[in-house]
């Protein structure tokens, strides 16, 4: 999954657990950039319901120059507070507005912004709307969710809350050795090809999403308009922090005490999920991108390009014999591609190689969206940046098959299958057409069960 469980550590840690990153450029003057947190919730999870941790600081990163330091940080802090101690329940009544007395345990927040220096700027505050309950609790939640919806006196809009996980993926043919459902009979152990079975049909995940002016996020402090200009181009990466200590209250709550420390990150998905070694996933949760020429030897030879050939015989016979350092990988994934490579298109940040998402903004949104983004001839999606509606599992299993190292070396000659291996699961869940984007919470009364894709 994209980072959902993807490191020992913070499998044990979920409301610090970074499962998603996404950022596009949303119209001419704004890029929207989600981060999720809390993987495979539950949508009937009550009476305790998904909430974001009181003990947790939660970042959105920008850098800015390619160094893999931020240049700017957007911070969330939140807070929860219980109306009714008396009562077990979440809600006593039907929540039908954010202040509502119904409604016994909320969380508001406060988001700021800190410069390259330190310096941290308290931006404003807003409120996150109930989790989706049910419809006799949470009636007409697609409104009360929009509500929560902030706009800030400097110009950015933002939301934190619950929200349909818009990631797919098959995780039980991922994790059976890759056997992956259209190409089952193709695989080691053979069974008849059966269509993809997206296994978060029914998962919801808390996300924290701002939209920012573009004028915000540049090195210029304007709107780029070329795309060959270094500064239209942005790394971006979420991270969550703990305090180094935490301590157990007389009344069971646990507290943070001492400085502070990064516990999780996310920039490209499926980086420390599919590259970096089990030994070395906590460790790198823990770093700053600027570290990260130190797992460069992961990507430059990927294990699962290794394990395809092994695991699908005679199906990717040009990809087992080659042997050279992935400078495909290398680009696409630690040091963004440069000029040239990709005729008009570049998202290059600088020989710091470093995992972060990659965003030009100078490149305006698609008319007509390829769920394959940049691998389907649409340069507005993955890898530069990433919609929701991209199709990453898709995206990074065809690139990690050998599809993009003709872009670097054009003796290869991919197999047959590189352009076509796909897990077969598709979206399930809707987006919406506005910030925030991502849809509307499952609710726990009617939940739907995943069914095939």
């Amino acid at each position: 999954m994209s980072s959902h469980r993807e490191a020992p550590e913070i499998s044990k840690d979920p409301v610090a657990d970074s499962t998603d990153l996404y950022a596009w450029v949303d119209s001419a003057s704004t890029v929207t950039i989600i981060a999720n947190y809390v993987p495979l919730e539950a949508p009937a999870g009550g009476p305790n319901f998904y909430e974001f941790g009181d003990d947790v600081v939660y970042e959105i990163n920008i850098d800015q120059t390619g160094s893999g330091y931020p240049s700017i940080t957007y911070r969330f802090r939140f807070t929860t507070t219980i109306v009714n101690p008396k009562t077990f329940l979440y809600n006593t009544g039907p929540i039908m507005s954010l202040t509502d007395p119904n409604w016994n345990r909320r969380q508001t927040y406060t988001v700021s912004r800190v410069d390259s220096g330190g310096h941290e700027q308290v931006l404003g505050t807003g409120a996150c709307p109930p989790c989706n309950v049910g419809g006799r609790s949470t009636p007409n939640y697609a409104a009360l969710a929009q509500s929560a919806v902030t706009t800030l006196a400097s110009g950015e809009k933002v939301f934190a809350g619950q929200r349909s996980d818009a990631f797919w993926v098959d995780l039980g043919a991922v994790f059976d050795l890759a056997a992956l459902r259209p190409f089952e009979n193709l695989h080691l152990i053979p069974m008849p090809a059966a269509p993809g079975v997206n296994s978060l049909a029914a998962s919801n995940v808390h996300s924290i999403a701002i939209q920012v002016p573009i004028a915000r996020l540049t090195a210029t402090g304007q709107v780029v308009g070329d795309p060959k200009s270094r500064n239209a181009v942005i790394g971006i990466w979420t991270s969550a922090h703990r305090q180094k200590v935490r301590m157990e209250s007389e009344e069971g709550e646990s507290v943070g005490v001492g400085p502070w420390h990064q516990v999780s990150r996310l920039g490209n998905p499926l980086f420390n999920e599919v590259i970096v070694p089990m030994a070395k996933k906590d460790r790198w949760n823990r770093l700053f991108p600027h570290y990260d020429a130190n797992f460069a030897q992961y990507v430059a030879h990927p294990e699962l390009a290794g394990l395809l050939p092994v695991l699908f015989p005679k199906v990717f016979p040009n990809l087992a014999a080659y042997t050279k350092p992935r400078a495909d990988l290398l680009a696409i994934l630690l040091t963004g591609i440069p000029t040239g490579v990709v005729p008009g298109f570049q998202n290059f940040t600088g020989t710091t190689q470093a995992d972060m998402l990659r965003l030009n903004v100078a490149i305006p949104p698609s008319a007509s969206p390829n769920s394959l983004g940049l691998i389907g001839g649409d340069p507005a999606g993955f890898p530069n940046g990433r919609r929701p509606g991209d199709n990453v599992v898709a995206i990074e299993l065809l690139a990690v098959a050998g599809a993009t190292i003709p872009l670097v070396d054009p003796s290869f000659t991919p197999d047959a299958a590189a352009s076509l291996l796909t897990d077969g699961s598709a979206l399930t869940a809707t987006l919406l057409n506005t910030f925030p984007y991502l849809g509307v919470p499952y609710d726990g009364f009617d939940v739907p069960q995943p069914s095939p894709a």
